[in-house]
């Protein structure tokens, strides 16, 4: 049980100019596994983390989702920005299966948000939407949560509930920074030219991702 990709490519055409991000990448992802993927700006981590949470399509190759992944928690997605944060939860919490007015709550008392988790999400900075985004996230229980660079987990209370749920969950950790994945992951791999490269030994990961 996990999430595989199968020979997926990503190419987008700008103006007539064709740009290949993904060029083949294949990777599988246990449940369970705290699994973090090195890349230098422009590597496509953004995109890979789009289409590891389904928000876009691979322009080829599969997909295959066999447990339950939470969407990239640091980019906020999946939330509708003209609604609040209240009814963002309530519309999640209707989509998992999971009790409406108890998830409410529990956002709304974790993520501090006061007044503004009755106003629209547009209205938001963007550390008050990763705290929604975090927050709703805890509140549901997936098998794996899928991270992006922006999520800061550090010693704060967020940090700290954050650290406590991938314990006993999985977590893909798509990130620039060598130090966080060396703290939250066990196994590690490098995205460089379109393709993802795997390692068991998360030293060596980190030397090859430093000679790039």
């Amino acid at each position: 049980m996990g999430l595989e990709m199968v020979n997926v490519h990503k190419t987008y055409v700008t103006r007539g100019l064709r740009k290949d991000i993904l060029r083949g990448a294949s990777a599988f992802f246990a449940r369970g596994e705290r699994v973090g993927i090195l890349g230098r700006n422009g590597s496509g981590k953004s995109t890979l983390v789009r289409l590891l949470g389904g928000i876009e399509a691979p322009t080829k190759g599969l997909i295959k989702r066999n447990m339950t992944i939470s969407w990239p928690i640091g980019m906020a997605a999946g939330f509708q920005h003209t609604l609040s944060g209240a009814d963002n939860a309530r519309f999640i919490a209707r989509i998992y299966g999971r009790p409406i007015q108890e998830t409410v709550d529990f956002v709304e008392d974790f993520a501090e948000l006061g007044e503004y988790m009755r106003m629209p999400m547009m209205t938001y900075s963007s550390g008050m939407r990763s705290r929604l985004a975090l927050a709703v996230s805890l509140a549901i229980d997936f098998d794996c949560y899928l991270v992006d660079e922006a999520l800061a987990v550090g010693d704060t209370r967020f940090g700290r509930a954050f650290a406590e749920r991938i314990e006993r969950s999985g977590l893909i950790l798509v990130s620039h920074s060598p130090a966080l994945v060396r703290k939250l992951c066990t196994r590690a791999a490098v995205l460089d030219q379109g393709q993802i490269t795997f390692y068991d030994d998360i030293d060596e990961a980190l030397a090859t991702y430093h000679a790039l």
